[in-house]
């Protein structure tokens, strides 16, 4: 498994911005699911610490509706540095066999008004989540969720049985 940082110009300014995303060789049927990981909860006295006019940005022009809530959980949902880490050494540790890849790089800012969070997208056909809390002796003291989308990725073919 690679665990490859993604590097970019810009800092990271505040105390969280972390993003992260693993590739799983083979999940549902499916060949080298990206999953992208975010935060499932935050604290209400963070979401009111934040200097909201400085991290979010203009609209983007596709966006049908715009949700100044909705920009802000993009941040909220990532990963400070010390999340970051106990995150990849959990990975590592839990699921080095299934892994092909983890994936860290720093969100950009400011944050496009229009952005919904991942916690917004509903699971339906083939879109999913993973509640990484849910599994049995999770370590971590925050939850994280991850969201795939298995119409992205090759479906696994099965070999017919060879007679003989």
């Amino acid at each position: 498994m690679a665990v490859k940082i993604i590097q970019t110009d810009q800092k990271l300014t505040l105390d969280r911005g972390y993003v992260i995303s693993i590739v799983i060789s083979n999940f549902k049927q499916h060949k080298d699911v990206e999953v992208h990981l975010f935060r499932a909860k935050w604290d209400p006295e963070e979401y009111a610490a934040y200097d909201w006019p400085d991290i979010i940005g203009n609209p983007i022009p596709q966006a049908k509706e715009i949700d100044p809530i909705s920009a802000r959980k993009v941040l909220l949902e990532t990963f400070s540095e010390q999340e970051k880490d106990q995150i990849i050494q959990y990975l590592k540790e839990r699921y080095k066999i299934l892994l092909k890849e983890i994936r860290v790089s720093v969100l950009q800012l400011p944050i496009p008004l229009g952005l919904i969070g991942l916690s917004e997208i509903e699971p339906q056909g083939d879109i999913g989540i993973i509640e990484f809390e849910k599994v049995p002796n999770y370590p971590l003291d925050f939850p994280v969720h991850g969201i795939y989308n298995l119409k992205m990725h090759p479906e696994i073919m099965e070999c017919p049985p060879i007679e003989i």
